[in-house]
């Protein structure tokens, strides 16, 4: 009987979430996903034998869960889950009730009543100050099942099929106990740390085959040379420096093989590179690495091979690509039927979407058999996010398309070594179009600008790093070197320009944004260097205006002179100044309590004057510790900082000058700090060129000369050159 071949590829990625500036993870995904999604997409297969599957792991994912399973892992999720609901403030239960329904409602909330009560207890749209009015109405038994059904709704219906205790919660459905809600989460850390030893159980019995993806998940193509973006989008607007580093991608490859061959005591045959991105490159790498076969999408098939274009039949089949001399084979997926799994077959019956599938697969075979004897479709997505969408985890939809796969005779699933060793591609390619599996180009990580400035700092951190190692020959080979890399290059990972430009959104950019930025910020501060100011400030959004969207901020309204007294002399002296009002940063830069309340500022023609004030109690010795600073970040790098003693009387007020290292006493007559702290700063000793349109600021705060604090947020306040005719709509954060 001749026969079609079936190739599902299982992609499973997490970014990384973890700070590496204080060890804590910022988000939960790894470990909820890890009951979603990671074991049973395998384990199903136990109960179907005949059917076999592909599953790609990311390093940078395995590399969590080993940490989640042996306890390293911590996410504030997980924290306020595990704490006591007694032993919960106000601003914790703040937290999970704005937090705790992260999910997809339709099939992960509203199918338990009692988690669809608590939702609607707490409102589906609803803010803060809103959760904060009705937190009393909320008992201590509502908060502790909501800690619970956080976690419960992420696990699969394979553990309430498999797991008494799991099943039993379910059942149960409401008020949960402290000791229940602590075994849920053993349970959970627990499957962390089996989901590799799956995965090797079915790889060795022959029915999967693991394959791997570069370490960080980066952008191969891109890290070799940011031109290769030319390739397939000519006009893409690049950043200003170029970005060529083919030893990083190396690196990528071979941290990944080395880590897949200590998990799995054999070394990996094929990859998915991140992305399905890929060049003449990157072949030439992973051929040079023991790579044997590579998987993209048909995009990169089509703007490689003219004929593919003109005759689909050429997507089935695969292909050895030679590139100098370099070999590797490939497959390419069939875009349509892989995204009919991602997004279109989870709002159909399920019965209705298996038929759907299996009879394309089949008028495929009939299709190609013409041209090739051994048509391959290959079946490439995520294996996790789509689930979510799915009733039943997707649980319905997989054990009847696996169960009709397993009884078909005409359709047989595959292992993609095992195809290619019964049947050795036929045809070469001497050239890939540079491409990735979205548009068949890389304009979701390159040519936006915020996309662009990320490129330009990790290359700037980079070159900091080489000229750092020239000046300092005992960083060489040393284990501080080796972390201070590892760290760049998951600062290279895909993840974070997948969030930056218009492409996608997240609910998190914010995080994501600022997660990218402190691995960065890390590298200065292992090696004991000044972190720039620029990696202080917001990638995402950081060219928009203020437009009244930060409730936190007001705009100045005319040309102010207070009097330097440390006093608010009179109402009227500050009135027309701008104002901002310091808020909880949110993220891995929280804080419970800010040392800066908030600050006033404003100018007139010759001078800037600002007005700090501050949580600490008048007379409280800890003012000794803090020094502040008004850092100028444009046109001129300057800041100026100021100290006091336990009186409040000065011990230093200087301006630094970033370019020349030089410190400049300034006028004690400009400083006064009683009530509140105010300084005025006069225009002429900030050295502003001429032709300077605006001046661009932040208030930061020291302690034990280590910056604790600093504000706006991830932004700046911009103020216009001074002029009688002062224009409003000049001012931007």
């Amino acid at each position: 009987m001749k026969k079609v071949y079936l190739a599902f590829l299982w992609h499973q990625h997490q970014p990384i979430y973890k700070n590496p500036l204080n060890n804590t993870y910022e988000l939960p995904w790894v470990r909820l996903h890890a009951t979603k999604d990671y074991y049973d997409m395998v384990a199903n297969l136990d109960d179907y034998p005949k059917v076999k599957a592909n599953i790609n792991l990311v390093p940078s994912l395995l590399i969590q869960l080993d940490e989640y399973s042996k306890g390293i892992a911590q996410d504030k999720f997980l924290e306020l889950t595990l704490k006591p609901v007694l032993e919960l403030s106000d601003e914790e239960k703040v937290f999970i009730l704005m937090n705790f329904f992260m999910a997809n409602w339709e099939t992960m909330v509203f199918p338990y009543n009692r988690y669809h009560q608590l939702l609607e207890k707490r409102g589906k749209q609803t803010s803060e100050a809103d959760v904060r009015r009705i937190l009393n109405y909320f008992k201590n038994e509502d908060i502790r099942d909501l800690q619970v059904w956080f976690n419960l709704s992420w696990f699969d219906p394979y553990w309430r099929k498999h797991d008494e205790f799991i099943n039993s919660l379910y059942i149960k459905g409401r008020d949960f106990t402290e000791d229940e809600k602590h075994k849920l989460i053993d349970k959970q850390l627990e499957i962390c740390g089996k989901i590799v030893q799956k995965h090797k159980e079915l790889q060795d019995r022959g029915q999967i085959e693991v394959s791997v993806t570069p370490f960080y998940h980066p952008i191969m193509p891109l890290l070799c040379d940011t031109n290769n973006a030319l390739d397939a989008t000519p006009n893409i607007v690049l950043p200003k420096k170029r970005f060529s580093h083919k030893e990083d991608a190396v690196w990528h490859v071979q941290k990944a093989i080395d880590y897949y061959e200590k998990l799995f005591g054999r070394k990996p045959t094929g990859m998915w590179p991140s992305e399905g991105s890929v060049c003449d490159e990157v072949v030439k790498i992973v051929s040079d690495n023991g790579i044997k076969w590579l998987a993209t999408d048909e995009a990169i098939l089509c703007g490689s091979y003219k004929r593919a274009c003109e005759n689909r039949r050429y997507l089935f089949r695969p292909y050895n690509v030679s590139v100098d001399g370099k070999h590797v084979n490939m497959i390419f997926r069939d875009h349509g039927l892989s995204d009919s799994i991602g997004f279109v077959y989870s709002k159909w019956n399920p019965d209705d979407a298996v038929r759907d599938f299996m009879t394309k697969i089949k008028n495929i075979g009939d299709y190609a058999r013409e041209e090739y004897e051994a048509p391959l479709v290959s079946v490439i997505l995520d294996g996790e996010n789509c689930w979510e969408y799915y009733q039943n985890d997707g649980r319905d939809f997989l054990s009847k398309l696996y169960s009709a796969l397993n009884n078909d005779e005409e359709i047989e699933t595959v292992t993609i070594t095992d195809y290619l060793n019964r049947f050795p591609p036929k045809d070469t390619l001497t050239h890939l179009m540079a491409g990735s599996w979205i548009n068949g180009n890389f304009g979701i990580w390159i040519g936006h600008n915020e996309d662009n400035t990320s490129w330009q700092y990790v290359g700037q951190t980079r070159d900091f790093i080489v000229e750092y190692t020239k000046n300092h020959p005992e960083f060489s080979g040393s284990d501080l070197e080796k972390k201070v890399w590892q760290i760049l290059y998951a600062a290279e990972g895909s993840d974070w320009n997948w969030w930056y430009g218009d492409d996608h959104s997240s609910g998190n950019d914010g995080m994501f944004d600022s997660l990218f930025r402190q691995h960065l910020m890390a590298i200065y501060s292992l090696l004991g260097e000044k972190i720039p100011d620029y990696l202080y400030k917001a990638i995402k959004g950081q060219n928009n205006s203020l437009n009244n969207k930060n409730s936190n901020f007001v705009m100045p309204t005319n040309l102010i002179t207070p009097i330097i007294d440390g006093e608010i002399t009179n109402y009227f002296e500050w009135k027309r100044a701008g104002m901002y009002v310091v808020g909880h940063s949110g993220g891995s830069m929280h804080q419970v309590a800010t040392t800066l309340k908030s600050f006033k500022f404003g100018f007139d023609l010759g001078n800037i004057y600002l007005a700090l004030n501050l949580n600490i109690e008048q007379n409280s010795k800890e003012i000794e510790n803090f020094s502040f600073n008004i850092n100028f970040l444009n046109p001129v790098k300057v800041k100026v900082y100021c100290k006091f003693d336990i009186n409040h009387n000065v011990v230093d007020f200087n301006l630094f000058d970033e370019q020349t290292k030089q410190d400049t006493n300034l006028s004690l007559e400009n400083i006064k700090f009683k009530s509140v702290m105010e300084l005025k700063i006069p225009l002429n000793i900030l050295n502003l060129p001429e032709d300077y349109k605006n001046i661009e600021f932040t208030v930061s705060v020291d302690k034990d000369n280590m910056e604790v604090e600093r504000w706006p947020y991830q932004s700046s306040v911009v103020i216009p050159k001074p002029t009688k005719n002062f224009n409003v709509l000049s001012w931007t954060v």
